[in-house]
């Protein structure tokens, strides 16, 4: 073992003897610093990063400069101004500046707050505050945070949820559009969206009264779920059979959202507005940030009925902001190439889905890329010792991968990396592809 192994595997062990357990990836790294489309870790190994370090760093590793400078200027102003009793002029831009990439012809209202649970958390009061109904719904293999009240919507593990319940807030959980696994064995488009069908004609015919139903939580694309894409007209047909029953719709764009699939916010990919939306990792910009945005129709909260201690901290606003200026600046242009990156990406994933019998699917939307493993491709078998085996020797050779649902692996790039660093992250994501393809069919 070299002095730097040997150090990397000393703070693993100090970390483990120090942290409650955390669902760490399956390989050694310690991270240092990072720049653009690059991690490395404190032995200077130089990776391609292919997670945006959980969707957080859509706009490059570490930031902009721009970014970090803004962050250090406020930190020599002010840091903390308790937005929840005084006001402060830099949080009012930021949130001008942010809903005006919402969609037109509404009024948008904002609460900060410090994390995607919190965000959730946030919105799933105020649904019940303006629609005074208790209940909720939300999707199988969804994930929306794991604070007590956003774990009673998340639904993708086991290991989330066990030992943790009963969940005080009453919530029904239904299918979504997974097509390549479809609960119904039904395929689209001729199923005729029988996973809708399935909400009208069981839960809100059999489990409680929509009337009761305050709001239905859904991610555009599912993100810790693995990745997963639902059919474009979905949303329409779920949205039309909610606005039929006055239930809100709260589209949680925490990991979807800020640019990820080539929009702003995911769920314009589809055509729908959602009465509540969701933020935060990337919206931070490396810093700790949620944000519910509400549908002004609905008016306002009683004043002390939610509020944050640090929800709109002047350090971590200054660094969003920063960045949100440049996006806004930016956005078509950015659009534009995630889109062409994404179609890239998506082509070369689906290539190797036809050469490799251990990819059963190849999908996404934009540079929110996924590739679902399995041990056989007719009885769609998960292939999860592979999955790790193939994130393993990615890293070994270079390249940072998460794993997401129960055999699939994530990509989620910075959504300006360069294309040649992306064709070559891919390239680094095929070779271990084809030893693992190789291993598995005994070759």
């Amino acid at each position: 073992m070299t002095k730097n192994a040997a150090r990397i595997d000393n703070i693993i062990k100090r970390d483990k003897k120090v942290f409650l357990a955390l669902p760490r990836v399956p390989y050694p790294f310690v991270v240092d610093h990072g720049d653009g489309d690059f991690a490395y870790d404190v032995d200077g190994k130089k990776f391609i990063d292919f997670t945006s370090f959980i969707g957080v760093y859509n706009m490059g590793v570490n930031s902009s400069a721009k970014v970090r400078n803004a962050i250090k200027v406020q930190v020599d102003k002010l840091m903390h101004n308790a937005l929840l009793e005084f006001y402060s002029e830099l949080p009012v831009d930021f949130a001008e500046l942010l809903v005006s990439m919402f969609p037109k012809g509404e009024s948008w209202r904002v609460f900060l707050s410090n994390s995607g649970a919190e965000a959730v958390e946030a919105a799933m009061k105020f649904s019940n505050l303006f629609t005074k109904r208790y209940y909720n719904m939300a999707f199988y293999n969804a994930f929306h945070g794991r604070t007590k009240g956003a774990l009673s919507l998340t639904n993708s593990k086991v290991v989330q949820r066990e030992y943790f319940g009963p969940f005080a807030q009453g919530t029904i959980h239904v299918p979504y559009p997974y097509c390549y696994r479809c609960p119904f064995k039904l395929e689209y488009p001729g199923c005729g969206f029988a996973c809708v069908d399935y909400i009208k004609k069981y839960p809100l015919s059999k489990e409680v009264n929509p009337k009761e139903v305050a709001a239905f939580f859904a991610e555009p694309v599912q993100g810790e779920g693995g990745y997963v894409v639902p059919p474009m007209d979905y949303f329409k047909e779920l949205k039309a059979l909610l606005d039929d029953h006055g239930i809100l719709f709260v589209a949680d764009e925490v990991q979807a959202g800020y640019m990820r699939t080539g929009k702003f916010l995911s769920l314009d990919n589809f055509g729908v507005k959602a009465d509540i939306y969701t933020m935060a990792k990337a919206i931070g910009a490396g810093m700790p940030l949620g944000a519910t945005i509400v549908n002004g129709k609905f008016g306002d909260i009683p004043a002390g009925s939610h509020a944050s201690t640090f929800g709109g901290n002047l350090a971590v606003v200054a660094g969003a902001y920063a960045q949100l200026q440049d996006v806004h600046k930016n956005w078509r242009e950015i659009e534009a190439s995630i889109v062409a990156k994404g179609k890239m990406a998506l082509r070369r994933l689906k290539d190797m889905q036809e050469r490799y019998e251990i990819i059963g699917d190849a999908r996404g939307l934009g540079l929110m890329l996924a590739i679902e493993l399995v041990k056989n491709k007719s009885t769609k078998e998960p292939a999860t010792k592979e999955r790790t085996e193939i994130i393993k020797d990615a890293f070994e050779n270079g390249l940072l991968l998460l794993a997401a649902g129960q055999s699939t692996i994530r990509l989620a790039p910075p959504v300006t990396i360069d294309e040649g660093v992306l064709s070559k992250g891919l390239d680094i994501l095929e070779a271990s592809v084809k030893k693992a393809n190789a291993n598995m069919l005994g070759n």
